[in-house]
C-alpha cells in the first residue's frame, strides 16, 4: 500500500496511490491526514488497504497522481530522528580530517533530534540564503513508527515500522563544525529535509524488505549526471530495530515518529573507500562523502557542495525501472 499527501492546508489530503504511481483516490472518509491515520491506524489501516485494493481495480473514483502537487506524505511531524547506521560513512569523514574512530561507534548509535515543525515536498525547492554554507545532499532511508513503548527490544521495535521511504536531508556542512564545536548538535546546519512522494507499507516492499533494512540502489543524480548507486541494504550497521529501540530506550514514540538511516554509504569491494560511479564503483549518497575520499586520495576536496541552480534527483527503481516511491527532485534557489 501506497499513501501520500497532496498540498492542502498545514497537514496534507491524504490519498491512497496506485502500485504504478499513476493514480490516486482520496481516503478523506477514513482520515483526512496521514498522521490522522497512525493515530488510528488499528482501525484505518485494513480500509486504507481495501481501498488501496479497489483503486487498483478501478473501482472508486480516482484521478491523475501527479508528484510535483505532493507535499511530504508527513508535512509536519512529531518527531523526526535522524541516525546513522553506515558507520562506513562516519569513519571516512572522520579520517578525513585526522579524527580517531571510536570502537563504540560500531555498537552504539549515533542519532540526533531534527527539526520537524514543517518538511519540503518531493519537488519543492532547497532554498539556500548563502551559497558559502556548504549545501549537501543526504540520500537517506527513512520509516515512520506507530505508538512504541520505552524500553522495546530490537526484534518488537520492528513490528512498530508502518511505513517506509526516502528522504533528502539536506545540511550546511560549513555551519556544522562551530555548532558541533559548542557541544550541544545541529540546528543552524540542519534546515528542512524533502521526502518522498510516497511512503509504502513494508509488506508492500516484498524480499526489498528485509531484518530491519532496505535493500536495492539508491540512485542519485545531480545535475542529470549520475552520482550514487549505494545499495542501502550493503553495509549498514545498524538495521531500523536497532535504531528504534535505541531511540526509545529512555521514552516511548509517538505515532508518526520519523527515523532516517542517515546517508547511505557503501564500502569499495576492495573494502576501501567507494569510487565514483565513473571510475566503476558505486558512487556516493552526499557529496561530503566524495570530498572526504578526495581528501584521503589526493590531499583536498575538490568536488563543490551545491551551488544555485544545481538539482539532486533521488530515488529506487524496481526490478522493472519503475519508481518505488516516487522522485525527490530539488533545484537550489536562492532565498526569497
Amino acid at each position: 500500500m501506497k499513501l501520500a499527501s497532496l498540498k492542502h492546508g498545514r497537514d496534507g489530503r491524504l490519498v491512497v496511490v496506485s502500485e504504478d504511481l499513476n493514480w490516486f483516490t482520496d481516503a478523506f472518509l477514513i482520515a483526512p491526514t496521514l498522521q490522522a491515520a497512525l493515530d488510528d491506524w488499528e482501525r484505518c489501516e485494513p480500509r486504507l488497504r481495501a481501498l488501496a485494493e479497489s483503486l487498483e481495480h478501478e473501482a472508486v473514483p480516482r484521478g491523475r497522481f501527479h508528484e510535483r502537487e505532493a507535499a511530504a506524505p508527513l508535512p509536519r511531524a512529531y518527531q523526526w530522528a535522524d541516525g546513522s547506521a553506515y558507520v562506513n560513512h562516519v569513519a571516512l569523514v572522520r579520517q578525513a580530517r585526522g579524527a580517531e574512530m571510536p570502537e563504540s561507534f560500531w555498537t552504539d548509535p549515533l542519532m540526533y533530534q531534527g527539526g520537524s515543525d514543517g518538511f519540503l515536498g518531493p519537488r519543492d525547492p532547497i532554498p539556500l540564503a548563502d551559497p558559502a554554507w556548504g549545501c549537501d545532499l543526504e540520500a537517506e532511508v527513512v520509516v515512520v513508527t506507530g505508538d512504541v513503548p520505552q524500553g522495546v527490544s530490537r526484534e518488537e521495535a520492528l513490528g512498530y515500522v508502518r511505513l517506509v521511504g526516502l528522504v533528502n536531508d539536506v545540511s550546511l556542512r560549513n555551519l556544522i563544525p562551530a555548532e558541533l564545536g559548542k557541544g550541544f548538535g545541529f540546528v543552524q546546519s540542519k534546515p528542512a529535509s524533502a521526502f518522498t512522494p510516497v511512503f509504502v507499507t513494508p509488506d508492500s516492499l516484498g524480499d526489498r524488505w528485509q531484518d530491519g533494512k532496505l535493500k536495492g540502489a539508491l540512485t542519485v543524480t545531480l545535475n542529470g549526471k549520475p552520482f550514487g548507486q549505494a545499495d542501502a541494504g550493503d553495509d549498514m550497521t545498524f538495521d531500523f530495530g536497532t535504531l528504534i529501540a535505541h531511540l526509545a530506550k529512555t521514552r516511548s514514540l509517538v505515532a508518526g515518529s520519523i527515523i532516517g538511516s542517515g546517508t547511505v554509504s557503501n564500502r569499495d569491494a576492495d573494502g576501501g573507500p567507494g569510487k565514483p560511479i565513473s571510475d566503476g564503483g558505486l558512487g556516493y549518497s552526499c557529496i561530503a562523502e566524495v570530498r572526504t575520499v578526495e581528501t584521503i586520495l589526493r590531499g583536498k576536496a575538490e568536488t563543490p557542495f551545491l551551488q544555485h541552480g544545481d538539482t539532486v534527483r533521488i530515488e529506487m527503481l524496481d526490478e522493472k525501472h519503475h519508481s518505488i516511491f516516487g522522485t525527490i527532485e530539488q533545484t537550489v534557489e536562492p532565498l526569497g
